[in-house]
């Protein structure tokens, strides 16, 4: 993988290619490592917000509608994929690292773990801190996937992406999406955050097939902000999750939504991840949503 800006390739005096906007750093992945006919999403959202929650529920939702689910977690904490497997799993990283880097003397088994309702679950993990770039460890995860053609029997891809600000390495599972989903709260940061998350994800729409697919409003009792912000730039509400305990209980227990005992206002949270698995699955016209300059976004939110 190389990592490179246009200006460095100007420099030496040749033309960039695949800009995804100006003075980008580009993180350039083998065009060969295409996932195949999975539906792709990767979720991002500011961080703490609840992604890896989110992630995990929508897989169980996609499982029980009798798709095979591959979740990726993506963030050197490797903690998306717990309330699936009851586990911290090692990560890529990890597992080639114990073979000094040596693919292929991997199994699937190595870095692949069951997870609830047969979730199939990888951690990527990451570089060691402040040092690489996490779209390499994206890279080669994809890349042993597809050596053990694994991808080949996956109906649903979900890439879970750390973070709130996309750089050129974290930004390297839109390469692969057909989806962006973010994941916000009815405040100004999240909304701030998901404003940086669709500028990146209509740069990358330059060169590759991922679209805007929506926004997730999680941990709030009410969307007002977030329904400014969709009229002022075209996003759409894909689902609404309130802030419930039962939601912070489920990763205390370490386990989804769909393993805690039931309650109205639980039954109720698990049919709107059936819901949004099944509008997923369904398809919809991806959204020309267009970012607001930062100043704008601070003038429209907030109250009278």
């Amino acid at each position: 993988m190389r990592i490179e800006t246009p200006h460095a390739a100007l420099h030496r005096g040749r033309t960039p290619s695949r800009l995804d906007g100006d003075g980008s750093v580009q993180v350039h992945q083998d065009p060969n490592l295409t996932i195949g006919s999975a539906k792709v999403f990767s979720v991002y959202g500011k961080g703490g917000i609840g992604k890896s929650t989110t992630s995990s529920n929508l897989s169980v939702a996609f499982s029980k509608l009798g798709k095979r689910v591959l979740q990726i977690g993506c963030d050197p904490k490797h903690d998306s994929t717990f309330t699936l497997t009851k586990s911290l799993i090692p990560t890529v990283i990890d597992v080639l690292e114990s073979v000094q880097f040596h693919a292929e003397e991997l199994r699937p088994e190595d870095f692949v773990f069951e997870g609830y309702n047969g979730v199939m679950c990888v951690e990527a993990g990451g570089p060691p801190a402040g040092t690489g770039c996490g779209g390499y460890v994206v890279g080669q995860t994809v890349k042993l996937l597809k050596e053990h053609h694994l991808l080949e029997e996956t109906d649903v891809v979900i890439f879970d992406v750390l973070g709130d600000v996309v750089c050129g390495g974290f930004a390297a599972p839109l390469q692969h999406a057909d989806r962006g989903i973010i994941v916000a709260a009815n405040d100004f940061d999240s909304i701030f955050a998901m404003n940086r998350i669709i500028a990146a994800i209509k740069a990358k729409s330059k060169n590759y097939d991922v679209r805007m697919g929506g926004v997730i409003v999680n941990r709030s009792e009410a969307t007002d902000q977030i329904d400014k912000f969709n009229a002022a730039t075209g996003m759409q509400t894909l689902a609404h999750f309130p802030n419930l305990d039962v939601i912070r209980r489920s990763r205390l227990k370490k386990a989804t939504l769909f393993e805690m005992e039931p309650s109205p206002e639980l039954e109720a949270v698990q049919q709107e991840y059936m819901r949004l698995a099944a509008s997923l699955w369904a398809g919809s016209d991806p959204l020309e949503a267009v970012p607001m300059k930062d100043r704008d976004i601070f003038d429209l939110l907030g109250f009278d």
